[in-house]
Protein backbone atom coordinates (compact mmCIF):
# COMPACT_ATOMS: atom_id res chain seq x y z
CA UNK A 1 0.00 0.00 0.00
CA UNK A 2 2.98 2.25 0.67
CA UNK A 3 3.96 2.26 -3.15
CA UNK A 4 0.75 2.55 -3.87
CA UNK A 5 0.49 5.32 -1.99
CA UNK A 6 3.45 7.23 -3.08
CA UNK A 7 2.32 6.71 -6.89
CA UNK A 8 -0.79 8.41 -5.98
CA UNK A 9 1.10 11.26 -3.87
CA UNK A 10 3.18 12.22 -7.07
CA UNK A 11 0.45 12.35 -9.75
CA UNK A 12 -2.29 14.13 -7.42
CA UNK A 13 -2.13 17.94 -9.02
CA UNK A 14 -2.08 16.11 -12.42
CA UNK A 15 -4.64 13.14 -11.31
CA UNK A 16 -8.23 15.20 -13.17
CA UNK A 17 -6.44 16.50 -16.39
CA UNK A 18 -5.51 12.77 -17.27
CA UNK A 19 -8.10 11.53 -16.73
CA UNK A 20 -10.29 12.42 -20.15
CA UNK A 21 -7.08 11.05 -21.28
CA UNK A 22 -6.02 8.02 -19.79
CA UNK A 23 -9.88 6.91 -19.67
CA UNK A 24 -11.10 6.75 -23.46
CA UNK A 25 -14.62 6.44 -22.04
CA UNK A 26 -14.70 8.96 -19.62
CA UNK A 27 -17.90 10.93 -19.97
CA UNK A 28 -19.71 7.85 -20.57
CA UNK A 29 -17.76 5.93 -17.42
CA UNK A 30 -18.74 8.10 -14.88
CA UNK A 31 -22.49 9.83 -16.07
CA UNK A 32 -23.52 6.21 -15.92
CA UNK A 33 -22.45 5.81 -12.48
CA UNK A 34 -25.03 8.74 -11.77
CA UNK A 35 -27.68 7.77 -13.87
CA UNK A 36 -27.62 4.35 -11.63
CA UNK A 37 -26.85 6.36 -8.32
CA UNK A 38 -31.02 6.42 -7.64
CA UNK A 39 -32.17 6.51 -3.97
CA UNK A 40 -35.00 7.71 -2.45
CA UNK A 41 -33.38 10.57 -0.53
CA UNK A 42 -32.58 13.99 -1.67
CA UNK A 43 -29.63 14.36 0.92
CA UNK A 44 -28.46 11.05 0.70
CA UNK A 45 -25.11 9.94 2.67
CA UNK A 46 -22.77 9.18 0.32
CA UNK A 47 -19.28 6.85 1.31
CA UNK A 48 -16.38 7.16 -1.87
CA UNK A 49 -13.92 4.70 -1.54
CA UNK A 50 -10.61 5.09 -2.74
CA UNK A 51 -12.12 9.12 -3.70
CA UNK A 52 -8.55 10.57 -4.68
CA UNK A 53 -9.11 13.82 -5.91
CA UNK A 54 -13.12 13.58 -5.09
CA UNK A 55 -13.92 13.57 -9.26
CA UNK A 56 -16.90 10.81 -8.53
CA UNK A 57 -18.58 12.57 -5.97
CA UNK A 58 -18.54 15.80 -7.86
CA UNK A 59 -20.53 14.18 -10.70
CA UNK A 60 -23.00 12.57 -7.94
CA UNK A 61 -23.15 16.76 -6.56
CA UNK A 62 -24.59 17.59 -9.53
CA UNK A 63 -27.34 15.22 -9.12
CA UNK A 64 -27.29 15.65 -5.45
CA UNK A 65 -26.04 19.19 -4.34
CA UNK A 66 -27.34 18.46 -1.09
CA UNK A 67 -25.43 14.62 -0.39
CA UNK A 68 -23.72 14.52 2.59
CA UNK A 69 -20.37 12.53 1.44
CA UNK A 70 -17.39 11.09 3.10
CA UNK A 71 -14.19 10.84 0.92
CA UNK A 72 -11.58 7.97 2.39
CA UNK A 73 -8.33 7.69 0.26
CA UNK A 74 -4.74 6.54 1.37
CA UNK A 75 -3.02 9.38 -0.30
CA UNK A 76 -3.35 12.53 2.11
CA UNK A 77 -1.99 14.48 -1.43
CA UNK A 78 -5.43 13.88 -3.26
CA UNK A 79 -7.58 14.57 -0.58
CA UNK A 80 -5.78 18.49 -0.53
CA UNK A 81 -6.92 18.61 -4.23
CA UNK A 82 -10.58 17.30 -3.27
CA UNK A 83 -10.93 19.64 -0.23
CA UNK A 84 -10.25 22.34 -3.00
CA UNK A 85 -12.41 20.78 -5.38
CA UNK A 86 -15.38 20.94 -2.14
CA UNK A 87 -14.10 24.69 -0.69
CA UNK A 88 -17.18 25.52 1.23
CA UNK A 89 -18.90 22.37 0.87
CA UNK A 90 -19.47 21.35 4.88
CA UNK A 91 -21.58 18.42 3.61
CA UNK A 92 -17.92 16.75 2.73
CA UNK A 93 -16.02 14.99 5.65
CA UNK A 94 -12.26 13.78 5.04
CA UNK A 95 -10.70 10.62 5.26
CA UNK A 96 -6.87 9.78 5.09
CA UNK A 97 -6.51 6.06 5.83
CA UNK A 98 -6.44 2.69 4.24
CA UNK A 99 -10.62 1.56 3.47
CA UNK A 100 -9.99 -1.64 4.09
CA UNK A 101 -8.54 -1.56 7.69
CA UNK A 102 -10.40 1.91 8.20
CA UNK A 103 -13.64 0.96 10.79
CA UNK A 104 -16.30 2.45 8.76
CA UNK A 105 -19.95 2.55 11.86
CA UNK A 106 -22.23 4.94 10.43
CA UNK A 107 -24.63 3.51 7.44
CA UNK A 108 -24.57 5.09 4.09
CA UNK A 109 -27.30 5.65 1.23
CA UNK A 110 -24.78 4.86 -1.27
CA UNK A 111 -21.09 3.15 -1.31
CA UNK A 112 -18.89 4.25 -4.27
CA UNK A 113 -15.92 3.97 -5.53
CA UNK A 114 -13.86 5.07 -8.89
CA UNK A 115 -10.82 3.06 -10.19
CA UNK A 116 -9.71 2.28 -7.39
CA UNK A 117 -10.43 -1.49 -5.54
CA UNK A 118 -8.71 -3.12 -8.57
CA UNK A 119 -5.62 -2.41 -6.38
CA UNK A 120 -6.38 -5.07 -4.07
CA UNK A 121 -5.54 -8.90 -4.12
CA UNK A 122 -9.38 -10.78 -4.50
CA UNK A 123 -9.40 -11.85 -0.99
CA UNK A 124 -9.04 -7.87 0.32
CA UNK A 125 -11.71 -7.45 -2.61
CA UNK A 126 -14.23 -9.57 -0.99
CA UNK A 127 -13.45 -8.43 2.48
CA UNK A 128 -14.47 -4.83 1.20
CA UNK A 129 -17.57 -5.70 -0.35
CA UNK A 130 -18.31 -7.46 2.55
CA UNK A 131 -17.67 -4.45 4.64
CA UNK A 132 -19.34 -2.47 1.90
CA UNK A 133 -22.53 -4.27 1.80
CA UNK A 134 -22.91 -3.81 5.89
CA UNK A 135 -22.67 -0.03 5.90
CA UNK A 136 -25.38 0.26 3.24
CA UNK A 137 -28.86 1.34 4.71
CA UNK A 138 -32.04 -0.68 3.23
CA UNK A 139 -32.46 0.15 -0.53
CA UNK A 140 -29.14 1.40 -0.75
CA UNK A 141 -26.90 1.14 -3.55
CA UNK A 142 -23.19 -0.19 -4.49
CA UNK A 143 -21.72 1.34 -7.59
CA UNK A 144 -17.87 0.40 -8.51
CA UNK A 145 -16.71 1.58 -11.76
CA UNK A 146 -13.69 0.13 -11.98
CA UNK A 147 -10.70 -1.40 -14.63
CA UNK A 148 -11.19 -5.44 -14.72
CA UNK A 149 -9.46 -7.71 -16.64
CA UNK A 150 -10.01 -10.13 -19.69
CA UNK A 151 -12.14 -13.18 -19.44
CA UNK A 152 -9.49 -15.02 -21.09
CA UNK A 153 -5.69 -14.09 -21.42
CA UNK A 154 -6.55 -12.92 -25.61
CA UNK A 155 -9.36 -10.77 -24.24
CA UNK A 156 -7.35 -9.19 -21.55
CA UNK A 157 -4.60 -9.17 -24.27
CA UNK A 158 -6.89 -6.99 -26.93
CA UNK A 159 -8.66 -4.79 -24.05
CA UNK A 160 -5.12 -3.15 -22.91
CA UNK A 161 -4.09 -3.25 -26.59
CA UNK A 162 -7.26 -1.34 -27.37
CA UNK A 163 -6.24 1.02 -24.07
CA UNK A 164 -2.56 1.78 -25.32
CA UNK A 165 -3.33 2.64 -28.96
CA UNK A 166 -5.78 5.29 -27.12
CA UNK A 167 -3.59 6.94 -25.21
CA UNK A 168 -0.27 6.81 -27.29
CA UNK A 169 -2.88 9.32 -29.12
CA UNK A 170 -4.53 10.69 -26.30
CA UNK A 171 -1.65 13.94 -26.41
CA UNK A 172 -0.37 13.52 -23.22
CA UNK A 173 3.06 13.96 -22.54
CA UNK A 174 5.19 10.68 -23.24
CA UNK A 175 6.76 11.00 -19.66
CA UNK A 176 3.22 10.57 -18.26
CA UNK A 177 2.12 8.13 -20.70
CA UNK A 178 5.30 5.96 -19.48
CA UNK A 179 4.27 6.68 -15.88
CA UNK A 180 0.48 5.35 -16.10
CA UNK A 181 2.22 1.99 -17.91
CA UNK A 182 4.43 1.96 -14.52
CA UNK A 183 1.12 2.44 -12.29
CA UNK A 184 -0.24 -0.61 -14.05
CA UNK A 185 2.04 -3.07 -12.77
CA UNK A 186 0.36 -2.49 -9.35
CA UNK A 187 -2.81 -3.17 -10.52
CA UNK A 188 -4.02 -6.59 -9.30
CA UNK A 189 -7.84 -6.68 -11.41
CA UNK A 190 -10.40 -9.27 -11.58
CA UNK A 191 -12.86 -9.99 -14.09
CA UNK A 192 -16.20 -8.31 -14.10
CA UNK A 193 -17.72 -12.05 -13.65
CA UNK A 194 -16.09 -12.95 -10.56
CA UNK A 195 -16.73 -9.72 -8.88
CA UNK A 196 -20.46 -9.91 -9.90
CA UNK A 197 -20.60 -13.54 -7.91
CA UNK A 198 -19.12 -12.06 -5.18
CA UNK A 199 -21.22 -8.91 -4.36
CA UNK A 200 -24.18 -11.71 -4.95
CA UNK A 201 -22.35 -14.18 -2.48
CA UNK A 202 -22.92 -10.98 0.14
CA UNK A 203 -26.28 -10.49 -0.17
CA UNK A 204 -26.91 -7.80 -2.91
CA UNK A 205 -29.73 -7.69 -4.73
CA UNK A 206 -29.65 -6.46 -9.10
CA UNK A 207 -26.59 -7.23 -9.60
CA UNK A 208 -25.23 -6.30 -12.57
CA UNK A 209 -22.75 -5.46 -15.18
CA UNK A 210 -24.28 -2.01 -16.40
CA UNK A 211 -21.77 -0.92 -18.69
CA UNK A 212 -18.31 -2.06 -19.49
CA UNK A 213 -16.18 -0.73 -22.05
CA UNK A 214 -12.70 -3.14 -22.92
CA UNK A 215 -10.89 -2.91 -19.17
CA UNK A 216 -13.58 -0.44 -18.29
CA UNK A 217 -16.72 -1.25 -15.99
CA UNK A 218 -19.53 0.27 -13.75
CA UNK A 219 -20.78 -2.52 -11.51
CA UNK A 220 -23.81 -2.14 -9.57
CA UNK A 221 -25.85 -3.82 -6.35
CA UNK A 222 -28.87 -2.88 -4.48
CA UNK A 223 -29.18 -3.95 -0.65
CA UNK A 224 -32.46 -5.73 -0.28
CA UNK A 225 -35.27 -3.42 1.92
Amino acid sequence: MNQLKDKFDEISKKYDSQRKMLIPCFDEFYGICVSVADVNNNTPKILDIGAGTGLLSSFLLDRYPEARITLIDISEKMLEVAKQRFIGNENIKYVVGDYTKYNLSEEFDMVVSALSIHHLEDSDKKELFKKCYSILKPNGVFINADQVIGETPYIDSLNKKRWKESIEKSGLPREEILAAYERMKLDKEATVNQQLEWLKEIGLMDVSCIYKYYSFAVMFGRKKS
